[in-house]
């Protein structure tokens, strides 16, 4: 399936500050996928050339396989971190003014918003001004401003910015109600967890290059140590040059352990190996987090 979008050598300069540097991926069609990056690594200039607000002054950026095109921005959803709403304007009237903006009719727009009001317990503010609202409140009527006019290509920088936990776990599984209808998402974010739980694909970007990319569950596999945490009853002593102990605790009879294999050897063999010597009560391999990969990656030298 042809990607959605496709980042093409991509660089963009300010004045001496290099923000992108030949940067390119492609995200696949009907997808989560998590633009990663410390700040100031360039995510946002990334997203600014993606929604046409500045160009890149080398490569190219296609979407659904098309140079990007100024009427394309009716076909991307965009919510930035940085919020603006019409505080003195009521909401039902700014989120018909911003769908119209969008191409909507009014009364497309007025049936939509309806439906989303609906969804996300606002009805009861919609004859209200925005600055009656509270932040997250205000959060939800943004977020629908952006996926009113149902773009193919939704962006959210720092999405669950300002909900408590119960709200954005609502946010989150519109986003991936939004995701299974077809709709793909470029989602921006500090919230490894969030990455965790909802991204498919990541790119890593960092001091202006990309550094990593792939599927969630490819770049997990990738960064692997081969290290497995083990615990049950029994004095555990491994004096075998397979395994390394990188921790060790002993209670009573009681122990934990985390050992690391070497690369030639399997799990099994040090299952076997365990088993022949202790009572074990639990066997797992320690695969390293988005978090822990994320910092690995952006601290190396």
């Amino acid at each position: 399936m042809q990607p959605i979008l496709q980042i093409q050598g991509v660089s963009k300069l300010y004045e001496a500050h290099q923000a992108l540097n030949k940067v390119s991926f492609e995200v696949p069609k009907g997808s989560i996928f998590g633009l990663l990056g410390p700040n100031g690594a360039g995510k946002t200039s990334l997203i600014r050339i993606i929604t046409q607000i500045t160009a890149p002054d080398e490569g190219r950026v296609l979407f659904e396989g098309q140079p990007l095109q100024p009427h394309h921005v009716q076909q991307i959803g965009y919510l930035p971190e940085e919020r603006g709403l019409y505080k003195k304007m009521k909401v039902g009237e700014q989120l018909v003014y911003l769908a119209r903006l969008r191409g909507l009719e009014k009364g497309d727009a007025t049936q939509r918003i309806k439906v989303w009001a609906d969804r996300l317990d606002l009805k009861p503010w919609l004859n209200k001004n925005v600055e009656d609202l509270s932040k997250g409140m205000q959060q939800k009527v943004q977020f629908i401003a952006t996926v009113l006019h149902e773009p193919k290509l939704l962006i959210l920088d720092e999405p669950f910015s300002g909900f408590d936990p119960v709200n954005a776990n609502i946010i989150r599984d519109e986003i991936l109600k939004l995701r299974d209808q077809g709709c793909t998402v470029i989602f921006s974010t500090h919230r490894m967890e969030s990455v965790e739980q909802m991204c498919d694909y990541i790119v890593l970007i960092n001091n202006s290059e990309k550094v990593m990319e792939g599927s969630v569950r490819e770049v997990k596999s990738r960064y692997r140590s081969h290290t497995y945490h083990v615990e049950g009853t029994g004095k555990l002593l491994i004096m075998s040059p397979d395994f390394k102990v990188l921790t060790q605790a002993q209670q009573g009879d009681q122990f934990q352990a985390e050992v690391q294999l070497e690369p030639q050897i399997g799990p099994n063999q040090l299952l076997r190996y365990l088993t022949d010597r202790v009572e074990v009560h639990g066997f797992q391999e320690k695969i390293p987090s988005i978090h822990d990969i994320f910092i690995k990656t952006v601290t190396q030298k």
